[in-house]
């Protein structure tokens, strides 16, 4: 059964539950509360669903899940990498699942997020890449990332994402 992988605008249900956790509720990912601690409002735990489903995929080692997260015109700049679109960045994805990147995960946390435009949001995280055997992101694989977020048709998608090496 294909997850759904996109986020969707909408005023929170009946049950009380929020948006965001239904959003990820759908694409069968568990919602951690603590991801939006410095980023309350519904609006941006909306947003910051669209990092969170690429951790899930990550975790899954799910080219497909993680390409679809992205519009089909977005792009990805990873490792020296730009991947132009959303088929680039499934044929990347998916040959590194099934070579050096299988059984890696990553995690990372929001840092900033500021609107661009009301369909529009920027946000800043930190995390890397957690190897097989790891349980946590080891200092030379640390990074900081942008991501440009864009609502198209009520539903949140990842427009862009740049990661950069953290160095100290």
């Amino acid at each position: 059964m294909p997850r759904e992988t996109t986020t969707r605008n909408g005023s929170s249900p009946g049950s009380g539950e929020s948006t965001a956790a239904l959003i990820l509720a759908e694409a069968g990912v568990e919602e951690d509360p603590e991801y939006y601690k410095d980023f309350p409002s519904d609006l941006s735990r909306e947003v910051l669903t669209v990092p969170q489903l690429i951790q899930a995929a990550w975790l899954a080692n799910d080219a497909d899940f993680f390409a679809s997260i992205f519009t089909p015109d977005g792009s990805l700049l990873i490792q020296d990498e730009e991947l132009p679109d959303r088929e680039a960045i499934h044929a990347f994805m998916a040959a590194g699942f099934r070579g050096p990147l299988r059984g890696a995960h990553v995690k990372g946390w929001p840092l900033a997020m500021r609107f661009l435009a009301p369909d529009v949001a920027l946000v800043v995280t930190q995390g890397g890449i957690v190897m097989p055997g790891e349980d946590a992101v080891a200092p030379e694989r640390e990074i900081r990332a942008v991501w440009v977020i864009v609502r198209r048709s009520g539903r949140w998608h990842l427009m862009s994402h740049q990661s950069s090496p953290i160095r100290g």
